[in-house]
């Protein structure tokens, strides 16, 4: 694939819904997110590797990674972290790059690569001739945290402190998309940068 942008942004930022835009206008989206979670239901190609390293005790009943008692021990326990970054991460870049090649991401205008953790990981940053950041205030992040996957305060500013601060992550983008309100302004600034994109592309249509 020609033309990529990598697209960040912390969570609960709005990076699935602007990706879920920018999809829309017909860019080829490839999502790391989703890419681990196929990797981690049952059968999924990390799961023996999971319950043979990491213990069969984060592994679910119903044979999936049990996302739950999984987040709550990688973000008290750093070796429990490390382990599973190093199950999942050379899966998901096999994938990625599978995904990559695919017909139909040839066939877009474009193809942008959502990977939360753009900005720490130069082995994606290398892939992508922009990047693009979803911004928003920490207070909203929090809160779309805690509606979303019903965490309490303490558990989701965790999550956050975690994660780049958003100082860092601005100085390092290209682009910035400011999904702190309105969300027609969220469409608007979507179309623009589409046709940016499209046009540094070499793929007007």
């Amino acid at each position: 694939m020609g033309f990529i942008v990598g697209l960040a942004g912390g969570i609960g930022s709005g990076k699935s819904t602007v990706a879920d835009l920018f999809s829309k206008l017909g860019v080829a989206i490839v999502d790391t997110d989703v890419i681990a979670h196929a990797l981690t239901v049952r059968d999924g190609r990390a799961i023996a590797s999971i319950r043979t390293i990491m213990g069969a005790h984060f592994v679910a009943e119903d044979g999936a990674l049990d996302r739950a008692v999984t987040r709550e021990r990688a973000f008290s326990d750093e070796g429990v972290r490390l382990q599973l970054e190093a199950i999942l991460h050379p899966l998901i870049r096999e994938e990625v790059e599978f995904a990559l090649r695919a017909e139909a991401v040839q066939r877009a205008p474009y193809a942008m690569l959502a990977v939360p953790l753009l900005f720490e990981t130069l082995t994606y940053r290398k892939r992508t001739q922009r990047t693009l950041l979803i911004d928003c205030p920490v207070a909203a992040q929090l809160e779309r945290v805690r509606r979303r996957s019903s965490l309490s305060a303490d558990f989701a500013s965790r999550i956050v402190d975690a994660q780049l601060p958003r100082s860092m992550r601005l100085q390092l983008a290209d682009d910035v998309i400011w999904n702190g309100d309105i969300i027609g302004t969220l469409y608007s600034q979507i179309e623009l940068l589409h046709i940016f994109y499209a046009q540094k592309a070499g793929n007007v249509r």
